[in-house]
């Protein structure tokens, strides 16, 4: 049934595609090129639609048998809807917010999902009590923008949002949750079939439609998957979602640094360092592609390791986010602690030859 499910939303998006092609069209939900694009003519948005339409079609097809799915379901409408309009109108960033705010309450309250505890690397558990509730619509709110903040270069959301749900599906299957499974692989089904239209050069983007919706799917389904499990249960989804999580992070201290609004955009996010460092549009996709598989492999292994070797795990992975940062100038050019750090031991051990 899984392998028919992804089939079946992968040829109902390669379908309905272009038909949201000729309907964003007629509805004027176009991107017109600016300073902080990379495109150079208007383009067709609100593909994310078809995303959408596909899954919802293949959930009623291959979904249906499983308990607390209107929930979910919408959920992922409201978010639709706030992005249909702000691939048309252009909403301020706090209408979009409220959406956002909205869609996370119905998952909480209506569908019982929340983040209670994490358990401890060292034994016991940490609560949160009366903080359960922020705890959890933070996450579905942070990891939502986190994924429409690297909708930045043809199909690169498309590519690391199926990696990521890939990544879930696997865990899922792991752990013998076939409700997850079954939808992130509905939804991998979606995107892949549209990124057909969307790898560059892109046909049309998938605009907020499309990544709001895969931000707020994966943020549902990586807290149903991992909630409340064993180890430190978050730092699995955090792993999985590595690529977004630390472009949001370290966006957010680029605009501290720069004391700039957080809501400020720029062109400093990690596809518009990969290019400005000589690499293509193609090989910058591919690049963070990899990145993201690399953090997908490195969330199983971490979830079976040991508690030394998780904490090992985690050790690697901040310290090479950390030198790909200061490589690539993710936060700017004169921000390279570590590199400088390494630079000077480096130094000290040639005089002390």
């Amino acid at each position: 049934m899984l392998i028919w499910a992804f089939i079946t939303a992968f040829i109902l998006s390669m379908v309905l595609t272009p038909m949201v092609i000729r309907l964003a069209h007629k509805m004027g939900a176009t991107d017109k090129p600016n300073e902080r694009k990379v495109h150079d003519k208007v383009m067709p948005r609100m593909g994310g639609l078809a995303i959408f339409a596909s899954f919802f079609i293949a959930y009623v097809l291959f979904g249906g048998g499983f308990p607390n799915q209107l929930p979910i379901l919408l959920g992922a409408f409201v978010i639709i809807i706030i992005g249909i309009f702000d691939d048309i109108y252009e909403l301020r960033a706090r209408t979009k917010f409220v959406g956002q705010i909205a869609a996370a309450l119905i998952i909480v309250y209506w569908g019982g999902l929340e983040v209670e505890f994490i358990n401890l690397p060292f034994g016991g558990q940490l609560d949160f009590g009366f903080l359960s509730i922020p705890v959890t619509i933070l996450w579905i709110v942070a990891i939502t923008n986190a994924i429409n903040l690297i909708d930045g270069l043809d199909g690169l959301a498309g590519g690391v949002s199926s990696i990521a749900l890939v990544t879930i599906s696997v865990m899922a299957l792991l752990q013998g949750d076939m409700f997850v499974a079954t939808i992130a692989l509905i939804v991998t089904g979606s995107t892949l079939g549209f990124l057909k239209y969307n790898f560059h050069p892109a046909k049309i983007f998938m605009g907020d439609t499309g990544a709001l919706f895969l931000g707020y799917i994966i943020a549902v389904l990586s807290l149903l998957g991992f909630k409340n499990v064993t180890m430190i249960s978050l730092i699995v989804p955090i792993i999985i979602l590595g690529v977004p999580l630390s472009d949001t992070f370290y966006a957010i201290i680029r605009r501290l640094v720069n004391k700039q609004p957080l809501a400020a955009p720029d062109k400093s996010h990690l596809h518009h360092c990969l290019l400005r460092v000589g690499y293509s549009h193609s090989q910058t996709v591919i690049l963070i592609y990899a990145l993201a598989a690399s953090f997908g492999l490195a969330a199983i292994i971490f979830s079976y390791a040991t508690m030394w070797g998780a904490i090992l795990i985690i050790g690697i992975l901040l310290i090479t986010i950390e030198i790909i940062v200061e490589k690539v100038g993710l936060v700017g050019s004169n921000y390279q602690p570590l590199l400088k750090m390494l630079s000077t031991a480096k130094n000290a051990s040639g005089k002390n030859k």
